[in-house]
């Protein structure tokens, strides 16, 4: 024994610091899901952007082309000749990221207020209690 410790103290054992198996399941999930939807919404938003005349930025518009670099190159030529021949794909890219910015976004803010509600308390068992302290207004 210790000169300080006292042997009144209840042992705390650590806990485990990894999430549960479902949060690990859900977090899989979401990163499978939400470029999924956030790349069809984003293919139908320039989609529907051009049937009803949008200003979309041409530059974002019309094939992608590429440096002089991936022509000479084969390798990267054939890994990048698919978004090479997609219309439209740097908007189709732009419009998709933004989604999964928005969403994301969403969702992490929807977390945050369920797990304030729902979460355990913000003190633990052995957090000293806040200073209850009345203020008064100094005055001269």
């Amino acid at each position: 024994m210790g000169k300080y410790s006292s042997s009144a103290r209840k042992r705390v054992t650590p806990k485990t610091e990894r999430p549960h198996a479902v949060w690990r399941g859900i977090g899989c999930l979401m990163m499978l899901i939400i470029p999924a939807i956030s790349i069809a919404a984003g293919y139908e938003t320039v989609r529907y952007g051009l049937d009803h005349n949008w200003a979309i930025p041409y530059q974002l518009l019309g094939y992608p082309t590429m440096p002089d670099i991936v022509y000479k190159s084969s390798g990267l030529l054939l890994i990048l000749r698919p978004v090479m021949n997609t219309n439209h794909f740097l908007a189709y890219a732009a419009f998709s990221l933004a989604y999964m910015i928005l969403i994301g976004g969403v969702i992490s803010f929807a977390y945050a207020l369920i797990y304030r509600m729902v979460g355990p308390s913000r003190y633990g068992p052995l957090d000293v209690a806040a200073p209850k302290v009345k203020v008064k207004k100094y005055k001269r």
